[in-house]
């Protein structure tokens, strides 16, 4: 995980303090970008434990665009919470609009669009298509949501490699990236999809790539208040440990397409994680980071 590592220490070593929204002051620079290859094995983090379950039910969760924490709470996942109404919804939630993009049809009536769908099916009809866009960004929610979208939009585009074969790549544009707490989530949630939409279409996962338009950092204030929010000496733990070799996954055969999905939304958490096995994670020890909500 080189380009992670890479990215922790440029916001480290050329940052600057900002205010932001949450009250505490960050660390930030602008437009970082990375690629990462899946050939090289799947990018969960190994500097710190990162829980593999709450990745695979978060983007199931996103992929189903449900709205309801109904299906993190039956896994224990929890990180949503914060941002749900007083009936378990996150209007804001990213499948929400992947799976219900509200357009209009053309006589001008209310309508939604299922990107999700269009972009698995167009994968197989126009593999080289240019247009096989993702966006969780729809400006009547996100310029009044709690929290809008920060991981707002990614594309799939195939490319073919020295000998001749396609790769299917995906890029994430993402206008806001904590970098010790969700980027890490980020990366191994997007690379998941990738690898998930190289099943529905036969293409092998090549790039993963990443912009981040504010990389920042959550530090204490110059005065030393909010040194609880403080996520710099965790990150310099995590720049003294060695990486440790990346894990491989494997997905179960019985998923061949996003419908395949659905039945994984009524499972026991056993029976879930069944179906996305992960070999050779060997992590160093969790670094705790408390989110600025």
């Amino acid at each position: 995980m080189k380009p992670y590592i890479d990215l922790v220490r440029a916001v480290l070593e050329t940052g600057t303090r900002k205010p932001n929204r949450t009250g505490v002051d960050t660390i930030s620079t602008f437009n970082e970008n990375y690629e990462i290859d899946l050939r090289q094995g799947f990018p969960l983090l190994t500097t710190k434990e990162i829980s593999w379950k709450n990745i695979v039910v978060e983007n199931l969760w996103f992929l189903s665009g449900e709205t309801h924490l109904g299906l993190l709470k039956k896994h224990g996942c929890k990180f949503w919470d914060p941002w749900a109404d007083e009936s378990g919804n996150v209007p804001s939630a990213y499948g929400n609009f992947w799976r219900h993009f509200p357009v209009h049809d053309a006589e001008g009536r209310a309508a939604y669009n299922d990107q999700i769908r269009w972009v698995a099916e167009e994968l197989k009809r126009n593999p080289m298509s240019r247009r096989l866009v993702v966006t969780a960004w729809a400006p009547g929610n996100a310029q009044k949501s709690k929290l809008p979208p920060c991981h707002l939009l990614f594309l799939f585009n195939v490319q073919m490699s020295e000998g001749g074969e396609p790769r299917l790549c995906l890029h994430l544009t993402q206008r806001s990236a904590d970098v010790a707490l969700g980027v890490p989530y980020n990366i191994a949630g997007y690379a998941l999809l990738l690898e998930l939409f190289s099943r529905f279409t036969g293409i092998p996962a090549g790039l993963f790539a990443h912009t981040l338009v504010d990389a920042h950092i959550y530090t204490a204030k110059a005065d030393g208040t909010m040194a609880e929010y403080d996520h710099v000496p965790g990150l310099k733990r995590q720049l003294a440990r060695e990486p440790r070799a990346l894990p491989k996954l494997t997905i179960d055969s019985s998923i061949r397409s996003i419908d395949d999905l659905r039945p994984l939304l009524e499972a026991d958490t056993e029976t879930v994680m069944k179906h996305f096995v992960l070999t050779g994670y060997d992590p160093h020890p969790p670094i705790a980071f408390k989110v600025a909500v």
